[in-house]
């Protein structure tokens, strides 16, 4: 029960990695706040972490929208009266070069996967103030510090989100609230079946990614969503009390080669 008598904020939750680490937290004691855009899994993954033992409370919210990310921390202030830990971890992965990436796709990842990691975490902040205490945990990338190919847009966003993470954990450190950057490689979650993230301008099956994961990676595999949960868990907690500024890479080596 690491995270009892504690509130969070996990953005997109309905899903994947956010998914996962509302499932933890919820494990660990936490009461809740998630939050997507899909109000049926939504709703799913709330009943999952009431069904655990804590409260929880999902809000339908477009993070690119400063009204819906106000309503999710007023919600959590009414609800719960407090805010432990935020979990940054809604997000896009586009596909495009330079060349290819449109400006609708640009202004798009720029308004989530930074936009609104800034106004979540500026929200947040004077409540962990007023609090004495907080943590901050942003999702990154391996591609926050290493780039890849295809994916210029993304890679630009988490290097972004990564030098954030750092100011933030500057600006912020005297007062008791801690920021830091989970970092995941390439992890495999179900939505991919669902939405066909395998076939973008490069055609690919979710077999042939695996197979193509299975050689660049060290480890041979894709991470799983549980695996960076988590990593996301050790930056929230108490455990890791010392730790900011830091980015905490779960990438099966990737980064190491």
């Amino acid at each position: 029960m690491r995270l009892k008598n504690k509130t969070a904020i996990i953005t997109g939750a309905t899903s994947g990695i956010g998914k996962a680490t509302a499932l933890l937290f919820a494990d660990e004691g936490a009461d809740l706040v998630i939050t997507g855009r899909r109000s049926g899994l939504g709703k799913t993954v709330e009943a999952e972490c009431r069904q655990r033992g804590v409260r929880c409370v999902f809000v339908e919210a477009d993070h690119t929208k400063q009204e819906d990310c106000q309503r999710v921390v007023d919600v959590a202030i009414k609800e719960f009266g407090r805010i432990d830990i935020l979990f940054n971890n809604a997000g896009i992965v586009p596909k495009g070069t330079a060349e290819t990436t449109t400006e609708e796709v640009w202004q798009r990842t720029l308004d989530i996967n930074i936009t609104a990691v800034w106004r979540m975490s500026r929200l947040v902040i004077p409540h962990m103030r007023a609090q004495g205490k907080g943590a901050i945990v942003n999702n990154g990338s391996d591609w926050s510090v290493v780039a890849g190919k295809n994916v210029v847009a993304y890679v630009m966003s988490k290097g972004a989100v990564a030098m954030m993470t750092k100011a933030m954990a500057l600006d912020h450190a005297r007062e008791g609230i801690r920021v830091n950057a989970v970092c995941p490689g390439d992890t495999f979650v179900d939505r991919w079946l669902e939405t066909g993230y395998f076939e973008g301008s490069d055609p690919v099956t979710l077999n042939e990614a695996i197979e193509e994961s299975s050689a660049y990676i060290p480890m041979g595999r894709f991470g799983k969503p549980t695996e960076i949960a988590n990593a996301v868990l050790f930056l929230a907690s108490d455990e890791a009390s010392f730790v900011t500024g830091h980015l905490l890479l779960v990438d099966g080596g990737n980064t190491a080669q």
